[in-house]
């Protein structure tokens, strides 16, 4: 998809998502999304096409790194339920509790038993929080292993992008049989009525973004909010231009 015809689909779609944290703030909702997938399926650029508007003191983005040894020690979830939103708050999980049903499951970092009481626990917590008022939604991003090796290669050819390229990523490529194993099985036992999953297509990354806020945003009740009336009365004066005295501004970049 070229970037312009993006840019001018995205753009009143981020309208919608202003208005959607302005009907949040108003009513006090609380809102998370899950953005599970493949390494280098776009989670974060998608994170980014939801986030890039809004107010980044009401909506938080949640990338936690691996667990510390007092984490491992606590009940799985525990670490996961400090980050849920507070009223009037976003919050968007760049990978979440679904950790253990993908990569610590293929990767043996939790052995089946952790997994199996992973499965089993995870439809009962979320069924708390979905009753306790809080809107959940968990989308999944897809791509072909042909997009993610040209990914993985585009990740080591850039120094850019090269930060984004770990070990696991690499360990992840003779793997993705085993991953699509596990997604099935974490689908299976985890779809349900109160929290179903999204699948949504990445194998292009711009459309596959306009699918995913299209999908939210039509997910929603009605989020017409007014903005509140502000009061913006004339200056009074012609504007004062800026001065300095012990210090002086840098010199301007040059520009031919």
């Amino acid at each position: 998809m070229k970037k312009s015809d993006y840019e001018d689909a995205i753009e009143p779609m981020q309208e919608e998502l202003v208005g959607m944290a302005r009907w949040a703030m108003a009513t006090g909702q609380r809102i998370v999304v899950l953005f599970e997938g493949r390494d280098t399926a776009g989670k974060g650029g998608a994170i980014k096409a939801v986030r890039e508007r809004l107010n980044p003191r009401q909506c938080r983005i949640v990338a936690l790194s691996k667990p510390s040894e007092e984490e491992r020690s606590q009940w799985y979830f525990q670490r996961y339920a400090k980050h849920l939103p507070s009223a009037g708050e976003i919050v968007l999980f760049d990978r979440s509790w679904y950790n253990r049903a993908g990569v610590e499951r293929v990767m043996g970092f939790a052995d089946d038993g952790q997994v199996d009481d992973f499965l089993r626990q995870v439809p009962a917590f979320e069924k708390l929080l979905v009753d306790d008022g809080i809107m959940l939604f968990k989308y999944w991003l897809g791509t072909d292993q042909e997009q993610q090796e040209e990914r993985l290669r585009e990740r080591l050819e850039d120094p850019l992008k090269r930060w984004k390229l770990s070990p696991i990523d690499l360990a992840a490529r003779s793997k993705y049989d085993e991953y699509t194993r596990a997604r099935e099985a974490m689908l299976a036992a985890t779809h349900t009525e109160w929290a179903p999953w999204t699948l949504v297509d990445f194998n292009d990354q711009k459309r596959g973004r306009l699918t995913l806020v299209r999908n939210l945003l039509d997910r929603l009740p009605d989020t017409r909010v007014e903005p509140p009336s502000i009061d913006f009365p004339d200056l009074g004066h012609d504007p004062v231009e800026e001065t300095y005295g012990s210090l002086k501004p840098i010199a301007d970049y040059p520009v031919d």
